[in-house]
């Protein structure tokens, strides 16, 4: 099941729950919520960012052991070597 999130529509108004904004779990079917759970204040969907578990940097770190190297893009077809 997603997860979703939700901020309020306001940013003054809204409970402790809604003010800084809330993640539910939904199924794929059901409607986006239009009001807080809690206080019934309207509150609007966002999009975030998806999580993949690891940092960049960790992934870099571990890219860098194998003996791999990272190219930086510094213009139109030319690209710097990182390590």
């Amino acid at each position: 099941m997603p997860i979703y999130c939700y901020e309020p529509v306001h940013a003054t108004c809204g409970c402790e729950h809604c003010r800084e904004g809330f993640e539910i779990a939904q199924r794929l079917d059901e409607p986006r919520l239009e009001a807080c759970p809690h206080c019934g204040g309207a509150v609007r969907k966002v999009v975030a960012a998806a999580a993949v578990g690891r940092s960049q940097a960790k992934l870099d770190d571990r890219a860098k052991a194998a003996g791999f190297s990272k190219l930086k893009r510094i213009g139109k077809g030319e690209y710097e070597k990182q390590y």
